[in-house]
């Protein structure tokens, strides 16, 4: 009766939803419906997204999953996976139900990073994204710079004027009428240093341009903004990250995605992307003196090893000799070393050096 209940409810209630949506959650409720007709415990089909065997790697895309990947069952009946099972159903229910996801059973689910991979999962399973199905997750990147733009309800949103960056929007599929003067922009990887540059007005004093960060590992929005951007003005795209693996890695999912994504590629990539700096080469140009240095951990070498390893490297002969620097030096560093040569260097010589004279990879 509670199936079918609320199969009735996401058909009828629900016109904010397109066909293509109705369609993919009729699909899997009719599937729930036949297993019990036939006195079976119902099971949810999920791709396995964080299995490497799963995705390929295209220049043009990233890495995107196969149409044919494989697959791991969440059984009802199944005391391991059984729990899983039951938190796949409220968060679908709630999917259905509101237009923003309210986390209130935190005994449950345990963590937001259990709701968000159960989203993804769902998302997966019905192959439809996220944003498609009103979900708006939380956004922690900031924008600021060249950029004009209007929000989904009407507000325009004026990021030359703004006197501090603003918040990448929560809807991005929602915003319009772009428009911006920017000749190219640049993703920083952390908030201080995107900070920084701000106080210097880096945004104005060498050319115009658009300034973006995720503060760290980015967060969709951040991603789906950057995406938004390429396709809207097809312009250059640098990345400025810290001289260690972990900087690295979250340059290449702005590049090439992530696994666990990789089923939302064509929206979330940009190959385009170039590595701008802190390049490991940089360190030994500069002089950089090694006790500004920070000794490799043991995570830091596995996270490089994986890295080099991976399919995008081997199409990229100049970041391979990069990362072989990395390895060999067993040394890291972050954008902030280079105060080492002066306050502002980084604004002041290093970024209109390196824009200037095509210091990128």
């Amino acid at each position: 009766f509670c199936v079918v209940f609320y199969y009735m409810i996401c058909i009828i209630n629900f016109p904010c939803f397109s066909s293509e949506v109705l369609e993919a959650i009729e699909n899997v409720i009719q599937d729930v419906l036949k297993s019990l007709a036939q006195n079976k415990a119902p099971v949810l089909t999920l791709a396995s997204r964080s299995d490497w065997r799963n995705i390929e790697f295209k220049d043009s895309v990233g890495l995107q999953m196969i149409p044919h990947c494989a697959t791991k069952q969440i059984r009802s009946d199944c005391p391991r996976s059984a729990p899983r099972f039951g938190k796949l159903k409220p968060v679908q229910s709630r999917i259905v139900g509101f237009s923003y996801i309210y986390y209130s059973d935190t005994r449950l689910f345990g963590s937001q990073s259990v709701v968000d991979n159960i989203i993804n999962d769902i998302s997966c399973m019905l192959k439809i994204p996220r944003r498609s199905l009103h979900i708006l997750s939380t956004t922690k990147g900031f924008v600021a710079g060249n950029l004009i733009y209007t929000e989904e309800d009407g507000t325009k949103v004026n990021c030359i004027c703004s006197a501090t960056a603003v918040t990448v929007p929560s809807n991005v599929q929602g915003i319009k009428n772009l428009i911006s003067h920017a000749k190219f922009m640049l993703i920083v990887e952390k908030d201080a240093t995107f900070q920084r540059l701000l106080d210097d007005d880096f945004c104005n004093k060498l050319s115009p341009c658009i300034m973006i960060t995720g503060r760290g590992v980015p967060d969709l929005n951040t991603r789906l903004l950057v995406r938004k951007l390429w396709d809207s003005f097809q312009i250059p795209i640098f990345a400025l990250m810290d001289a260690d693996p972990h900087g690295v890695e979250i340059m290449c999912i702005y590049k090439y995605g992530s696994v666990s994504m990789s089923f939302e590629a064509h929206h979330l990539t940009v190959p385009s992307i170039k590595w701008l700096g802190l390049l490991p080469s940089d360190l030994e140009r500069l002089n950089i003196h090694k006790g500004a240095l920070i000794p490799f951990t043991k995570q830091d070498q596995n996270k490089l090893a994986s890295i080099q390893k991976r399919p995008y490297i081997a199409c990229q002969p100049m970041w391979r000799k990069e990362l072989e620097i990395m390895a060999a030096s067993k040394l890291k560093a972050e954008i902030q070393v280079l105060t080492s040569l002066s306050s502002d260097y980084l604004s002041r010589v290093y970024l209109p050096n390196k824009l200037q004279f095509g210091g990128w990879l």
